[in-house]
């Protein structure tokens, strides 16, 4: 799980932008949460309100240094766009797309294809994931308007941790998409690190009144409005686990459990963790430099070429097997990835999931070379639930 695993270590100083937040209830003894606020009507707000072709633009940057790792530096730079591609409620159909800065398409893999997100203009509960550091008033230009700002600083480099350094508009207008996000700079510090991720608004605009255009469907999507199961015999303990994405006025969610045997594919997202869409934002830009090859490799063990069958398809992967034994037992520990993470035969499956190992684990290897899994995780299934019942 290597590549998943740089990925999560990658986002992790994002996390630090906002407070985690649950929806989870509150435990018997805790004391009473304060009373709800009134959730607004979804045609009173921005969400409700949205256009075909209102849209955001920014400019990105990302780098890393190779630290304490024997790595080459990495970096990447170019413009996100997000753009209302339809309107049906109660869904507004985002198009995620980034290219380089002359508007051409990435070459690197994790942002080579647009992705499709549908936010929901209504809130199931109240969602509110506050802005972490220290925060300070002021005015600007950006995107060639004036901005009364509100600017959000962390300093965690004290202790290892990164510099965040976040602005948001107090009204956001337009830039609703995103929560008013302005510009965001996180730089890396400690443990040998060093390096950032900046995002700093180029344009925004209102699409015309009246706009139409038909729903994207969901063969690419980011996450909200589709599941996945992964399946892990480990030790003997064989479970299955469903991840649902769903996404709410700017936020989305993700929740996590036991897949369901009937019924609806995600059936809550009471407990959901939450997060602002400019942190995935953020999380796909670092993400990016961990998959600047693909398919992944280990040295000393060239991958082979073959394909995965799952839900009825069949997958074009790669194979990289490396032996791996404990005195008289031999054993082969395994990782298989999709050759093309963008594969037909993927259609509807989330981002994150796409680069993880549709498959991975170890095999003992008995007399006359027949191998027995000992210890495996596998994506088993994944599909969508928007327009269903949540």
């Amino acid at each position: 799980m290597r590549l998943y695993t740089s990925f999560l270590a990658g986002s992790a100083a994002i996390t630090l932008l906002t407070h985690c937040a649950s929806t989870r209830p509150s435990s018997p003894g805790e004391p009473p949460a304060p009373p709800e606020v009134p959730v607004p009507a979804p045609s009173n707000t921005p969400w409700g309100q949205a256009r075909v072709g209102d849209h955001a633009v920014y400019s990105f940057s990302t780098n890393q240094s190779p630290g304490r790792i024997a790595r080459p530096p990495r970096a990447l730079a170019g413009r996100l766009r997000v753009e209302v591609t339809a309107v049906q409620a109660p869904w507004v159909w985002l198009t995620l797309s980034f290219t380089d800065d002359a508007g051409k398409p990435l070459t690197n893999v994790w942002l080579a294809r647009d992705l499709t997100l549908p936010v929901s203009m209504e809130t199931s509960r109240p969602l509110d994931v506050p802005p972490r550091g220290t925060e300070s008033f002021e005015q600007l230009s950006a995107a060639g308007r004036q901005w009364e700002a509100k600017r959000y600083i962390e300093d965690q480099r004290p202790v290892d941790g990164p510099l965040n350094n976040v602005l948001y508009a107090v009204q956001p207008g337009p830039l609703y998409l995103t929560r008013g996000l302005l510009s965001l700079s996180i730089t890396l510090s400690g443990f040998g690190a060093s390096g950032g991720t900046q995002l700093t608004l180029l344009e925004v605009r209102q699409g015309p009144e009246g706009g139409a255009s038909p729903a994207s469907p969901l063969e690419r999507p980011l996450g909200p409005g589709t599941w996945f199961d992964f399946r892990a015999n480990i030790g003997g303990n064989d479970s299955t686990q469903r991840t649902c994405f769903s996404a709410e006025r700017g936020y989305l969610l993700q929740a996590e459990g036991p897949a369901p045997t009937q019924g609806a594919a995600c059936p809550s997202f009471a407990e959901a963790t939450v997060s602002p869409l400019e942190e995935w934002l953020v999380r796909l830009i670092t993400g990016a430099l961990a998959t600047e090859s693909w398919p992944p490799v280990t040295a000393g063990a060239p991958p082979s070429r073959g394909t995965l069958p799952l839900q009825g398809r069949t997958v074009p992967v790669s194979t990289t097997e490396v032996p791996e034994n404990e005195g008289s037992v031999r054993k082969i520990r395994f990782e298989t990835y999709a050759a093309d993470p963008w594969d037909a035969s993927l259609a509807g499956l989330a981002h994150e999931a796409r680069f993880r190992p549709l498959t991975e684990g170890v095999d003992r290897v008995e007399a006359k070379g027949r191998r027995t899994p000992q210890d495996f995780t596998q994506l088993v299934g994944w599909g969508t639930w928007v327009g269903s019942a949540k």
